[in-house]
Parts: C-alpha cells; sequence; structure tokens
C-alpha cells in the first residue's frame, strides 16, 4: 500500500502535537531545495524535514541545500514512508519503543 505524503504528513503532525510540538508545511519561494517541512519542538528544538512517500527521492539539488544548512549546524532530516516518520515521531518526542 502505497501512503500518500499528505497522509504522512497529517499523522506526524498529529503525534507532533500530542507532544507539545509543531509540524509546519514550508514553501521556499526563492530557493529550491529546502526542506518541505519545519518541526518545532518544546525547549526551541527545530528540526527541518524533507518528507517523501514510500519510494519518493532526495533530488540533487534538495541533497545540495541540505549539505549546506547542515554545514550551518542545522538539524536536518529526510523521512521516507509512514514508518520511517514515525520512528522520526518517536526519536524527537522520546517514545522509543511506542507505536
Amino acid at each position: 500500500m502505497n501512503i500518500v505524503e499528505s497522509e504522512i504528513e497529517n499523522k506526524m503532525r498529529q503525534k507532533l502535537k500530542l507532544h507539545g510540538g509543531i509540524f509546519f508545511k514550508f514553501v521556499s519561494p526563492s530557493v529550491s531545495g529546502v526542506p518541505d517541512r519545519i518541526c518545532i519542538l518544546p525547549h526551541g528544538r527545530i528540526i527541518f524535514v524533507e518528507l517523501k512517500r514510500e519510494g519518493g527521492i532526495v533530488s540533487p539539488r534538495q541533497k545540495y541545500i541540505h549539505k549546506k544548512l547542515r554545514h550551518l549546524g542545522v538539524d536536518v532530516r529526510v523521512v521516507i514512508g509512514m514508518e520511517q516518520a514515525m520512528e522520526f515521531v518517536r526519536e524527537v518526542c522520546g517514545e522509543h519503543g511506542k507505536s
């Protein structure tokens, strides 16, 4: 079953909200390749997330921008599919072992 990106995004948003987080969809009109979601967690933790459906591919431009952001000390993650999305939520919310 191939879940669409919007379903993954909605599930992540719901789970992160339960832990006091915010999950914004982000568009950068003047620069292509910028991660498309911003995860803001309690205590000022901010993570840029490139979200893809299962089978989605990160473009060379996205890889380039992600590398530039990481070089500046930004936490950038690539999350592909629902399974990785839920693992990301467990990691950042401290819920290892929970679904």
